[in-house]
């Protein structure tokens, strides 16, 4: 009888351990009624003719205890802080800083920054740009409100199959997939969660059509397959990590059918790859944000930057950003405010503390491409990325900051015990 009572408090404990955890997540559709023009870099946005999927913001938020954070994916080329602080301001539920809003980086989408359009004006649309803000604070407040019991996987695994390659060396990426699950008490999945380093660039913003691009597939294909809501966030793909699109008889397939294609693929691996992780059963929650000053070296960007919407001119020729660490279970989730080269990506996760470690690129912010040093302006292929980073000095002052946070943060819990 002891034997059985013992037991039985084991099992209510583990369920109260578990039931501390908890997730949920929402979705808003913002693709813009009538349609706004499209931009896929610095300069004046394009015209488009038609849609092809919608464009999303997905929010997806896990609290542990008193501990809350939310992860939110945009269908933008780049979500500024500026814009994010408006919806962060309209989330009673979280700390502001941790809500971590990324952009996916589609370049079919409206203008978030605001670029001159060479007519005196702006690429961006203030209206839509409200609604946006609107919408993403309505996904974050209804995550919240639908918490619910819930348990962990993680896993980390090369995602095979023609999906990305490096434009300027074709095996120069990273061909990992980070994949991050929550499931509800019966131990179906509440939301599946893609970490890759991709552009998803299939379409172009020359091609007269808003879309999320391959992103719109990906999610689609997880519901499908019964993963729960997809949301993906991307990671270290700048300098030239991008879709393979590549025709067997050369040039590129700028196609809906293309974006399908690689979309599906993805999310079929990554549902691959996820299968068979073990449950974390009462994964823990830790948040932490930092205050990163970058200098603007570069003087077309210092320029660009004091005609864009939320320029402060009192921070001089600096950008001040935020930085998040998050551990979550055995996973450790660091952000970068733009698009780091490669190697920086290898170095970081290298370095990093967690079973499984994860970068969430162009989060927080988006100023451009990251390099170090040695790579700034050091290859005529490099003209492009050079000219659009802040400066030489953007990757070291990354690394070196961002490492040091992770070391001051405590270390994600190991997996001892599968379920």
């Amino acid at each position: 009888m002891k034997h059985l009572v013992f037991l039985i408090c084991v099992l209510v404990a583990t369920f109260d351990a578990a039931a501390d955890f908890r997730a949920a997540i929402a979705v808003r559709t913002v693709t813009p009624d009538p349609l706004l023009p499209v931009i896929g870099g610095i300069g004046a946005a394009r015209p488009v003719t038609r849609k092809e999927g919608e464009l999303t913001v997905r929010a997806l938020v896990f609290e542990d205890g008193t501990n809350r954070v939310a992860i939110v994916s945009s269908d933008f080329l780049g979500f500024p802080a500026a814009l994010g602080n408006k919806a962060r301001a309209a989330v009673p539920g979280i700390p502001a800083e941790n809500i971590l809003i990324g952009a996916t980086h589609t370049h079919s989408a409206p203008d978030c920054y605001g670029f001159p359009d060479g007519k005196g004006g702006t690429s961006a649309e203030p209206k839509y740009l409200e609604l946006v803000c609107r919408r993403m604070a309505e996904a974050i407040n209804e995550a919240v409100q639908g918490l619910q019991p819930a348990q962990l996987k993680v896993a980390t695994d090369k995602a095979k199959g023609k999906i990305a390659f490096n434009y300027y060396a074709e095996q120069l990426y990273d061909p990992r997939c980070n994949v991050i699950q929550a499931l509800n008490a019966s131990g179906q999945p509440i939301a599946t969660l893609v970490n890759y380093a991709i552009h998803p660039e299939v379409l172009g913003n020359d091609v007269g059509i808003c879309s999320p691009d391959l992103i719109g597939p990906l999610c689609d294909e997880i519901a499908a397959k019964g993963g729960g809501t997809g949301i993906f966030m991307n990671s270290a793909q700048g300098g030239m990590v991008t879709a393979d699109n590549r025709l067997d008889h050369g040039g590129d397939a700028r196609t809906w059918n293309e974006c399908r294609r690689i979309g599906t693929l993805l999310a079929n691996e990554a549902l691959r790859i996820v299968q068979s992780a073990p449950v974390q059963p009462a994964p823990k929650l830790f948040c932490a944000a930092r205050p990163l000053m970058l200098p603007v070296d570069s003087p077309g960007m210092r320029e660009l930057l004091k005609q864009m919407p939320g320029y402060d001119p009192s921070a001089g020729n600096n950008l001040i950003t935020q930085l998040n660490v998050v551990n979550l279970g055995t996973a450790q989730i660091l952000t970068i405010p733009g698009e780091a080269l490669p190697n920086i990506g290898y170095y970081l996760k290298r370095k990093m503390h967690g079973q499984h470690n994860l970068l969430f690129g162009l989060t927080n912010d988006a100023f451009g491409y990251i390099l170090t040093k040695e790579d700034f302006d050091s290859f005529e292929r490099y003209a492009y990325i050079t000219r659009t980073s802040l400066g030489e000095r953007t990757g070291e002052i990354l690394i070196e900051q961002a490492l040091k946070f992770v070391d001051d943060c405590p270390r994600p819990e190991a997996l001892t015990k599968p379920n």
